[in-house]
């Protein structure tokens, strides 16, 4: 895919989730890996009002060559990278019922959410929550790192979502299913829920 395409890719995907109101304002971002470093969405910029020629492309050192300055959350999508050679793309989003989840006390930490479906099982798997750090914080860069190597999906605790994918598509299937299932998780609170059996799971993922 020429980069022009991948831009308008970008844009017109990033356009989708902010229309189904899966990231509000200007929170959210995404980002795509290129042959000469990544394609990212820009600080303080609405998911729903991307411009393809200011997306920022930054060098394989994380500099910025052209477009706007890169998200301030460029860091959760470095480390991604990093610790996940194979990544594509990485979605990070605000998305209402994954970020209520994170607010939960009531989690695993260890696995946020529950086998509810298949797809969950297939697209996001273990779901580890990252702990509370301010927004901006280069600390949460390094939290995130000790869980990226072996998991693509996180949950970072009253905040969102960082989910990476071997491509855009790939990423945002698993982001989106990822917040039907906590959408689904809040749903079923308080009711006695079947979930998918350990059998059931191995046979998902063998």
């Amino acid at each position: 895919m020429s980069e022009a395409s991948e831009r308008e890719t970008i844009c017109t995907i990033s356009q989708s989730i902010f229309a189904r109101g899966l990231t509000a304002g200007s929170s959210g971002n995404i980002s795509v890996r290129t042959g000469e470093g990544w394609l990212m969405t820009p600080t303080n910029a609405s998911l729903g009002r991307l411009d393809p020629a200011r997306l920022s492309k930054l060098d394989l050192d994380g500099r910025l060559v052209s477009g706007d300055p890169p998200t301030k959350e460029s860091f959760l999508h470095r480390v991604m990278y990093e610790e996940r050679p194979a990544t594509g793309a990485v979605v990070h989003l605000h998305s209402t019922h994954s970020v209520a989840v994170s607010c939960l006390t009531e989690i695993d930490p260890e696995d946020v959410l529950p086998p509810i479906t298949a797809y969950y099982v297939m697209r996001v798997g273990r779901l580890p929550l990252i702990p509370y750090f301010r927004p901006g914080d280069l600390a949460l860069a390094e939290a995130v790192r000790g869980f990226a190597g072996k998991h693509h999906a996180v949950l970072l605790a009253n905040h969102g979502p960082v989910v990476a994918g071997s491509d855009l598509d790939a990423a945002v299937n698993a982001i989106e299913e990822l917040e039907e299932t906590a959408k689904l998780y809040l749903l079923l609170r308080g009711a006695k829920t079947r979930y998918l059996t350990p059998a059931q799971m191995n046979e998902l993922i063998s």
